[in-house]
């Protein structure tokens, strides 16, 4: 691994803000504000202080660079194997490990307490839940089995769920359906990264489905998580957060979504090409979730 070189203000700026993962932590800030969105906007819901509202996004997108950063100094001996990752500011050397580490604790030591204290203890112990499952177990894991991505995918779709928690401070069926939602989502769309990957992956000694079980296996749990992904995402219908633009929406380009994973079952399928194809597909599918819960929410 390269030594680190002493950086300046400027650079040392943008290492620190680069392994927090920015389009991650971006990301995050949106599905939070989602979840707000929708608990604040349903029949009968009390107005959220635009403060707490603040608040709750700000900690939350702090929780999760705190992870992403405690993730970079944790892989840094990995990243380097990695064409995606080699140029990351500890593989590349631009930062010391030590920083990086403090800087990770740092953020993950003002986060959780934020939430908990200024927007409600049960979004502090969700954070707190999301950010040791992610850094403690889901990344060591991932050097021992593939079942690592069901780990990892259960922080990850916390932001809405603690976007909820943040508005009504309990634990409802929306909220955890929306937490269903984005579990589910993320399955194959980073199965379908892992295939077009899988050499990278290998190389760096990180466990993925393609390279442990096949491609042909991988497609198969494709198919499951995105045909489970059409009932689930319907749930909020009969909830109340959803009306009937969303059912047409979601119903359709949710069964478009599972048809492009079944496609992959053909025999003159492309593993690569087809992959491609489910992660772009699952970039828009949740845009176009969102989209269609907003202009529900406000018809």
């Amino acid at each position: 691994m390269s030594t680190a070189v002493a950086p300046s203000s400027p650079s040392l700026v943008r290492d620190l803000v680069a392994l927090t993962k920015p389009r991650i932590t971006f990301f995050v800030i949106l599905t939070t504000a989602g979840g707000l969105y929708l608990a604040s906007g349903r029949a009968g819901a009390s107005a959220v202080d635009p403060v707490v509202a603040l608040i709750a996004v700000l900690g939350t997108a702090l929780v999760v660079s705190s992870a992403n950063a405690l993730n970079c100094w944790m892989e840094r001996d990995l990243d380097v194997h990695m064409a995606r990752t080699k140029n990351r500011p500890l593989p590349a050397g631009r930062l010391s490990a030590s920083t990086a580490l403090w800087f990770g604790l740092a953020l993950g030591a003002i986060s959780v307490p934020l939430l908990a204290v200024m927007v409600n203890p049960l979004t502090g112990l969700l954070a707190a839940i999301a950010l040791v499952s992610y850094v403690w177990i889901y990344t060591p894991m991932k050097q021992r089995s593939p079942k690592a991505l069901l780990i990892g995918s259960i922080p990850g779709a916390m932001p809405p769920l603690m976007g909820w928690t943040a508005a009504t401070g309990h634990l409802e069926a929306p909220g955890l359906v929306l937490f269903g939602i984005l579990f589910l989502w993320q399955l194959p769309h980073f199965l379908a990264i892992s295939v077009f990957r899988q050499t990278e992956y290998a190389k760096a000694g990180i466990k993925v489905l393609p390279s442990v079980k096949g491609n042909a296996t991988t497609k198969v749990h494709a198919i499951a998580y995105a045909g489970a992904l059409v009932p689930v995402s319907l749930m909020l219908v009969p909830l109340g957060i959803a009306g009937n633009l969303y059912l047409w929406v979601m119903g359709v380009g949710g069964a478009l979504f599972a048809a492009l994973c079944v496609s992959g079952l053909r025999a003159a399928t492309v593993d690569n090409r087809w992959a491609r194809a489910v992660f772009i597909a699952s970039i828009v599918y949740l845009p176009l979730l969102f989209g269609a819960l907003a202009v529900d929410l406000a018809s």
